[in-house]
């Protein structure tokens, strides 16, 4: 009753936490619904001012599911998998593992800027090598499928995933944050924001380099290839998996940048045949038969 009792207080603390943002309930700053909703409009005014790709709709293909995929999986999943995590903080409890017993650093030590930095930096390569590895399992490539399936790129494209990529993501994560002695900062939101940008623009119909700086942040450029159908030779397993930084590809010789790639083929081969809605996309990655081969099928 115990174990019950905590995984339905979670569901129902995170389905608050949800409505407290909505309502305008939690300072603005702090306000992730509206956070989201913000910055989603201000990548979309940034294509329809500077589009890359001028003959794409502002309502490009799937620019509706994409949006639904948005908010189902920053918010309505959130709540049902929460209470899960809450189950297995409560178990992991039980048995003498907490956030402290395998911490190696302690972040509430040093100042905001470096604990953000640090935070930044851990997470952003938990999530590039959780990354990688959606790509070289053919198992979880058929979930990860449903991001690659995006023909048309988009700023809604960033979080159009198949909700188990939540399941690989948030453990890995979490891991991460114990490691760092399970301080989260107090301005991590902060944190939050710049990667839903980041995130937002890197799949968005405009042309950005950032300069030098591309060889630090991943970019449109960048991450187009890393959607591209075809796929070199020496990287059939996918290339460019940054997230927020551009850096690990170019560290560990996965980046990829032939030219600029406006009006490169987008997908996957067989996506002609990959399902087109939100059910029977999530459905794909249950099948039964596992007919993906990392060695000849093209990654996200």
């Amino acid at each position: 009753m115990e174990y019950i009792n905590t995984f339905f207080n979670s569901i129902v603390g995170t389905a608050n936490w949800v409505l407290k943002l909505i309502l305008f309930e939690v300072p603005w700053y702090q306000n992730y619904f509206y956070g989201l909703i913000a910055i989603s409009f201000f990548a979309w005014g940034l294509e329809l001012l500077f589009p890359w790709r001028k003959n794409q709709s502002a309502f490009r293909k799937d620019f509706w599911l994409d949006g639904f995929y948005m908010f189902f999986n920053f918010f309505i999943f959130s709540i049902i998998i929460n209470g899960v995590y809450g189950l297995i903080e409560k178990v992991s409890g039980n048995f003498g593992i907490s956030m402290s017993t395998i911490s190696l650093l302690d972040l509430s030590t040093l100042p905001t800027w470096s604990q953000l930095l640090l935070f930044f930096i851990v997470l952003d390569f938990v999530q590039w090598a959780t990354h990688v590895i959606l790509h070289k399992f053919p198992v979880l490539w058929r979930f990860h499928k449903v991001h690659h399936s995006v023909e048309q790129m988009g700023f809604a494209a960033h979080l159009r995933y198949h909700w188990m990529e939540n399941i690989f993501y948030k453990p890995l994560k979490t891991l991460a944050i114990m490691l760092l002695g399970g301080f989260e900062p107090q301005q991590a939101y902060m944190v939050h924001f710049f990667a839903i940008l980041i995130g937002h623009l890197n799949h968005s119909n405009v042309r950005i380099t950032y300069g030098p700086l591309k060889y630090l942040l991943n970019n449109p450029i960048m991450h187009i290839w890393h959607h591209s159908y075809d796929l070199p030779k020496d990287h059939k397993l996918g290339i460019n998996f940054g997230i927020s930084l551009s850096i690990w590809d170019y560290l560990f010789k996965t980046n990829y940048i032939p030219h600029d790639g406006r009006d490169i083929r987008l997908g996957f081969p067989g996506i002609e045949k990959f399902p087109t809605t939100f059910i029977t996309q999530n459905r794909y990655g249950f099948s039964s038969t596992l007919d993906d081969n990392p060695t000849e099928d093209t990654k996200k």
